[in-house]
């Protein structure tokens, strides 16, 4: 590119000066010439006037005098009627400048100058419009260098910008170049590389996301399998199916909502449901990894509550606490349903060490955890509940409590004001 702005640059400016610099020769040539023939006219006339002056006053001619005054280069013939011609200066060769005047006494003058002065002249004219447009065709050529660099610099900069976007670093480099057509590409570009890093930000979240929300499920399901394969009653097997498929279902509901949130967060599908289905769902199928760990689930509260929210979500909010119990908790995990104001509320405690100090509210940051885990459920679990309205937060630090709050639905079924505690082993 530089080479190609270079050339036009100078093919332009050599086009200018075989244009003007011609017709420039042209007309200074004309007028050196006329120039010149108006001069030897002027020197013929003058001659004749001062011949014409001596012949009146019947004065002899003094030679030397107007050989000063004319210059070494010219030459005159001095022509006066019963004289013999007279003769000033050395008679040039070649081509010639002449100019004849005749006098009132029947004299006359005849100056000659050889052309070459012309040429001479001509030739300094020449050189110096020659000059002239080496010049400018020095400048155009520095010219064209600053404005290529000017112009390809960046050129290959975006280049290399979007090279790296096609390797995989979306990282924008925010630089303007001061040409408004090149920053709007680069704005284009930078624009391009913040949407690409978004895309593969969400891409590695919903990875993660995937990979532990999933991991649960697919356990509870395996030990599910197992006891399956374990047992010869076929209403063993026949109860165990069932809460197999229900457990595929969930399944796929995870996936599906962990699609909804990597597609748009904010979307939720919340609808009116039972609090206890929900709960029950979840001691059920946390119970076979809470007897192999000889720990116990216990629920208490008030029954018979419905929430506005998602049901998947919230058994997923719900999972990740228990879970994060089982993991790092100890003793008895139990669950809580409450009432407070307009908000159904779910708490989840445990007996064990609680949350470290230096954690607090930031255990819900992602890749922020107490122990050697992902710090990732309970992340997810906050975006789910927040997801659709809700909130989760962290009421106490030891023993640690939980708190899943929800919106209650605007028309309640009416409360049945029963505690209890079942402890499922």
């Amino acid at each position: 590119m530089r080479r190609r702005l270079i050339s036009s640059t100078l093919a332009v400016v050599l086009v200018v000066i075989a244009v003007f610099g011609v017709s420039l020769v042209i007309v200074e040539t004309r007028t050196i010439s006329n120039s010149a023939q108006e001069s030897v006219d002027s020197e013929a006339l003058r001659l004749v006037s001062v011949v014409e002056a001596r012949v009146l006053e019947r004065e002899p001619i003094d030679t030397d005098a107007l050989a000063e005054q004319m210059g070494s280069e010219r030459y005159a013939l001095i022509r006066i009627p019963g004289a013999a011609p007279i003769e000033i200066g050395r008679q040039p060769s070649g081509s010639v400048i002449r100019a004849t005047v005749p006098g009132e006494q029947g004299e006359s003058v005849t100056v000659e100058e050889s052309r070459s002065t012309v040429t001479r002249e001509v030739g300094r004219t020449l050189m110096i419009i020659g000059a002239v447009a080496l010049l400018a065709v020095v400048a155009a050529v520095l010219l064209a260098l600053r404005q290529a660099n000017r112009l390809a610099s960046p050129l290959t900069d975006l280049a290399e910008t979007a090279e790296r976007l096609g390797s995989g670093d979306p990282r924008p480099r925010h630089r303007r170049y001061g040409v408004p057509e090149l920053d709007r590409v680069a704005d284009v570009l930078d624009s391009s590389a913040e949407r690409i890093a978004r895309m593969l930000t969400a891409e590695r979240r919903l990875a993660a996301d995937a990979s532990h929300q999933l991991r649960t499920p697919l356990t509870a399901l395996s030990m599910r399998l197992e006891e399956i394969s374990t047992t010869d009653d076929p209403e063993t097997v026949k109860e165990e199916a069932i809460v197999a498929l229900t457990q595929v279902e969930r399944l796929t509901d995870v996936v599906e909502r962990l699609l909804t949130n990597a597609r748009d967060p904010r979307t939720g599908s919340a609808v009116a449901f039972d609090v206890d289905e929900v709960v029950k769902q979840q001691i059920e199928e946390w119970r076979p990894a809470y007897r192999s760990a000889g720990r116990a689930v216990v629920c208490s509260g008030k029954q018979g509550m419905r929430a506005v929210g998602t049901p998947g979500a919230v058994a997923q909010v719900l999972a990740a606490l228990i879970e994060n119990s089982l993991m790092h908790g100890g003793g008895t995990v139990a669950l809580r349903t409450r009432v407070t104001g307009n908000q159904a509320v779910i708490e989840v405690t445990d007996e064990g060490p609680g949350v470290p100090a230096d954690l607090g509210a930031r255990i819900f940051e992602r890749t922020i955890s107490g122990r050697n885990s992902t710090g990732i459920g309970l992340a997810v679990a906050r975006d789910l509940a927040e997801a659709d309205g809700g909130r989760l937060e962290l009421l106490q630090q030891h023993p640690p409590v939980f708190a899943l709050f929800l919106s209650r639905e605007a028309r309640r079924l009416k409360d049945r004001p029963r505690e209890h505690e079942r402890p499922i082993r």
